[in-house]
């Protein structure tokens, strides 16, 4: 039963970082071509994207060329983090 559970929540971590990563991307993608501000969709992702863009940016200088890599780091360290805690459970179990 603990097994199940365990299970569970590993499932359940894992889709939110899967989640999050397509958020980072249609992010990105929509950055490039500067839509309504004042649109509801694009508030949403603002305030779900913009602060772990602001912690990026606060230790490692992002902008390059006039083109910021905070998305692709932040991409970057959620995959490393999903296989990372996929490997991990799968072992335990």
């Amino acid at each position: 039963m603990i097994d199940a559970l365990i299970s569970s929540f590993v499932v359940v971590i894992l889709s939110v970082i899967s989640l999050y990563k397509w958020i980072i991307i249609i992010s990105a993608l929509l950055s490039w071509v500067q839509p309504d501000p004042y649109n509801p969709i694009i508030q949403i992702l603002y305030r779900v994207t913009e602060p772990a863009y602001a912690f990026v940016r606060r230790y490692i200088p992002t902008t390059f060329g006039g083109m910021d890599i905070a998305p692709m780091i932040i991409l970057f360290g959620l995959i490393f983090l999903e296989n990372f805690l996929g490997r991990l459970f799968v072992g335990m179990m």
